[in-house]
């Protein structure tokens, strides 16, 4: 993707979704933080069910750490790698109430000293709930920047700074959720729907499609 053609890619984005936002439920930042965590290797709207139990009974870092290793996982079984989430999260309310009054910090090193926060996970709390411009590359995104040229990359992190770079800084608050939301639903793994994406003008792989001659003709 050339760079001439990045502003109009997500000036159409914008057009199209104004006000992007999660798909994972959530009231406070804790309950974010909660969220992106149990996320991983995890559908969003797995870890809304489970959370949807989980937040009436337990949304605090004491709460949770009250609940005990078999109480939590009671509440997210149903949620890929239940065990060591629990674990990682369990350690982590502990964290928090004993470094930050429990409290989630402002602050990526803050953040990634906690259990089972990693990269990804604090460019998520630090981008939704505190607004930073930050962009947490994941399956979709990755697939999404080097598929369409936008910012190819060998790593997520390769990828997180190559887009850092091309994305204007008017769009990278929200070019987290564009380019996750078009990846869930348009520009798909196995059969992206080039005939239905927005974007296709500016594509490297829907150009490349459109040049390739039809079989059978």
């Amino acid at each position: 993707m050339k760079p001439r053609d990045i502003e109009a890619f997500f000036a159409t984005l914008q057009a199209e979704r104004p006000y992007p936002q999660t798909e994972l439920e959530y009231t406070s930042v804790f309950e974010l933080l909660v969220a992106v965590m149990l996320s991983a290797q995890a559908t969003d709207r797995s870890v809304n069910a489970a959370t949807r139990r989980l937040f009436p009974v337990a949304n605090t870092p004491r709460a949770i750490l009250a609940l005990g290793q078999t109480g939590l996982e009671s509440y997210i079984r149903t949620i890929g790698l239940y065990r060591s989430k629990a674990r990682h999260l369990l350690a982590t309310c502990q964290l928090l109430l004993e470094r930050h009054g429990g409290e989630v910090p402002r602050d990526r090193a803050a953040l990634e000293a906690l259990p089972g926060v990693g990269r990804k996970t604090a460019n998520v709390v630090l981008n939704v709930a505190f607004g930073e411009p930050t962009i947490a590359v994941d399956t979709h995104i990755f697939r999404v920047a080097n598929r369409t040229g936008l910012a190819p990359g060998k790593t997520p992190l390769q990828v997180e700074q190559a887009l850092l770079r091309r994305v204007p800084p008017r769009y990278r608050e929200d070019a987290h959720h564009w380019l996750i939301l078009h990846g869930r639903y348009v520009c798909q793994a196995r059969t992206p729907r080039c005939a239905q994406c927005s974007v296709a003008a500016w594509c490297d792989h829907a150009k490349a499609a459109s040049r390739r001659p039809r079989k059978g003709g």
